[in-house]
């Protein structure tokens, strides 16, 4: 009898289009300003390696963060370091709006992450994975703050969903 091994974890399946774009602008900038540097009879190792060092950063603000789920879990990778929040045991969730709108997580054993929630409506096995965790947090009782946030995104999600199956002449 064979074992089934357990389903890998949902993923942000635009990531790697936006590292891309993040990669490809980093690099255009350290082509332009080596090439402009060049061009004016300035460049020098030391300002060559200013530039590099310039478009590394570039690179590393523009790069997204990764976010992955499974049973019970979500994480957020960004360049620094990996946080993870444990969705059956969540305690608070917030979402802060303005410029760009972020949601805010917290679990019972003080662990936050921060993520944006475009993230979750574009990846639906991201989104499941959250709500299935967020329904584990009401029956025990330790989701207190946020519910509401998490039922509204939840509608856009849902609404934009159908909106698209509606375009798409499916619905």
């Amino acid at each position: 009898m064979r074992r089934s091994r357990p389903a890998s974890p949902a993923g942000d399946r635009h990531w790697r289009g936006s590292a891309r774009l993040a990669l490809g602008c980093a690099l255009t900038f350290c082509a332009m300003t080596l090439l402009v540097d060049w061009d004016a009879g300035s460049l020098t190792p030391a300002r060559a390696l200013l530039w590099i060092a310039l478009s590394v950063a570039v690179c590393v603000v523009l790069l997204p963060q990764r976010v992955s789920a499974g049973p019970g879990w979500l994480a957020v990778r960004t360049p620094w370091r990996r946080l993870v929040v444990h969705t059956d045991a969540l305690a608070a969730v917030r979402q802060y709006g303005g410029i760009s709108s972020h949601l805010v997580l917290r679990d019972v054993h003080g662990h936050r992450i921060q993520l944006d929630p475009r993230v979750l409506a574009a990846n639906p096995l991201l989104w499941h994975e959250l709500d299935t965790g967020v329904r584990r947090s009401l029956e025990r009782g330790t989701l207190r703050h946020g519910a509401d946030v998490l039922a509204r995104l939840g509608r856009q999600i849902d609404a934009e969903a159908r909106a698209v199956l509606r375009a798409s002449g499916l619905s």
